[in-house]
């Protein structure tokens, strides 16, 4: 029998690499109107994203299937609606890899200045990094798994080095005020929690490539919920200790809160962030064009699209599903850079959001079918999923949310191009 390429650690860095990228060096600032309650929205969505992460634990362990909420999706409710749910993760995803990519330059430009005045160079050099970890990917299940396994290693690094220098030289008068926003603690609450979802959306890849994992229905839950939990205490522990290092009114201003925080290690503590959030992002990008392979080969593999999606090579990665999503990935790219496209492409990634926040949806109820009659515990853990959901997809706008619905609705067409059976009921003579 041959030798499985991802274990518990390559698992467990998809998990924690995924939810960890460019966004979490920002959250401090955005948090500080809310002051201390800011934690409760941290526990808010860390119960919810915990919910979730144990949903798909409990689905990925009754399965070897590849594809993880296309495969769940497929099997709780048919063909059609796991393609559309497989449709929208794609895309989701695909929308993310030249943001991530464009984050990763801009983090760059700290130590390349030339990078920040050309948007050529900028663009081109995102490119490259898309490149770079495309070829990482192509090369084999092996090679992205030890990249991963490094990136997110190296990027937690400088997350706990600011949370000991806070136990070390934090002032507790730099703390602020339990809610200076002055808005009523339920709203406030709700604010919060919907400014740290994001910061937890991505752990599912790690149910992608369940065929390539030793010991799959053990090793995927076991990576989703101690990944999840590490990632929660990291965000709290974090954003306590910019908050102790940084005072409150200093830090609702700030531009780059870790890196405020990092003065006091010195002259070069800010740039020792920077380089942390440069491989923060490099491990988010790794992690997302590795579900853009991953997924339109599992839906290939069913039948439910071009079977040259399907093809591997001897590292086991989907080389063709790869090329076609990092080509299409560069393409947003480059269109981000034209005049005027900007609005419309942060609006492509608010949608891409939203999709995320309706297959999360999906999956919870298959599992809330699943467990209602003989697990009842599962299906309230099921509930608790749909309802944050729910909330969070509500919460991120309608009108997001519609035009995410439209979009993942434009697969239908596709479903029914690529679905064999009604094809050959089509061409077969009566």
């Amino acid at each position: 029998m041959q030798d499985k390429p991802l274990g518990f650690w390559s698992c467990w860095s998809l998990t924690v690499g995924c939810m960890i990228g460019s966004g979490v060096f920002m959250l401090p600032a955005l948090l500080a109107p809310y002051g201390l309650l800011s934690f409760g929205g941290w526990i808010i969505a860390g119960a919810g994203s915990i919910a979730l992460a144990l949903v798909f634990g409990r689905l990925a362990g009754r399965t070897r299937r590849d594809g993880g909420p296309y495969a769940y999706a497929r099997e709780a409710f048919g063909d059609l609606t796991g393609f559309l749910m497989a449709w929208a993760y794609w895309l989701s995803f695909l929308m993310g890899v030249p943001v991530v990519a464009i984050a990763f330059v801009g983090y760059l430009g700290v130590f390349i200045p030339a990078l920040n005045a050309s948007a050529v160079a900028q663009a081109s050099t995102a490119l490259a990094v898309i490149g770079v970890f495309t070829l990482i990917n192509i090369r084999g299940l092996k090679e992205m798994g030890f990249t991963q396994i490094a990136l997110t290693v190296l990027k937690i690094v400088p997350l706990l080095a600011i949370v000991g220098l806070a136990f070390a030289v934090g002032a507790p008068e730099n703390l602020p005020a339990f809610n200076p926003s002055g808005q009523s603690v339920i709203a406030a609450l709700a604010a919060c929690a919907l400014i740290t979802l994001w910061p937890f959306t991505g752990f599912e890849v790690v149910t992608l490539p369940a065929g390539n994992v030793q010991d799959c229905e053990r090793t995927i839950p076991r990576a989703l919920i101690t990944g999840m939990v590490a990632v929660v205490a990291i965000y709290l522990s974090a954003t306590a200790a910019v908050m102790l290092l940084v005072p409150a009114a200093q830090l609702a201003q700030s531009t780059a809160p870790f890196a405020d925080a990092a003065r006091a290690f010195g002259p070069w503590g800010p740039h020792f962030i920077a380089v942390g959030a440069l491989l923060s992002t490099a491990g988010a990008l790794n992690g997302l064009i590795f579900s853009t392979g991953q997924m339109p080969m599992a839906v290939a593999i069913d039948k439910l699209a071009p079977s040259w999606l399907a093809s591997t090579n001897k590292g086991g990665a989907p080389h063709l599903a790869l090329l076609l999503s990092s080509t299409l990935a560069g393409l947003l790219l480059i269109a981000n850079y034209t005049r005027g496209f900007i609005g419309a492409f942060t609006f492509l990634l608010m949608m891409a959001t939203a999709l995320g926040l309706i297959y999360y949806v999906v999956v919870s109820v298959a599992e809330l079918r699943h467990s209602w009659r003989n697990a009842r515990r599962w299906a309230a853990i099921a509930a608790v999923a749909i309802v944050y959901s729910l909330f969070a997809a509500f919460g991120s706008g309608l009108e997001v949310l519609f035009w995410g619905v439209v979009l993942m609705l434009a697969g239908v067409p596709l479903y029914y191009l690529f679905r064999p059976k009604l094809n050959a009921a089509i061409t077969r003579p009566s």
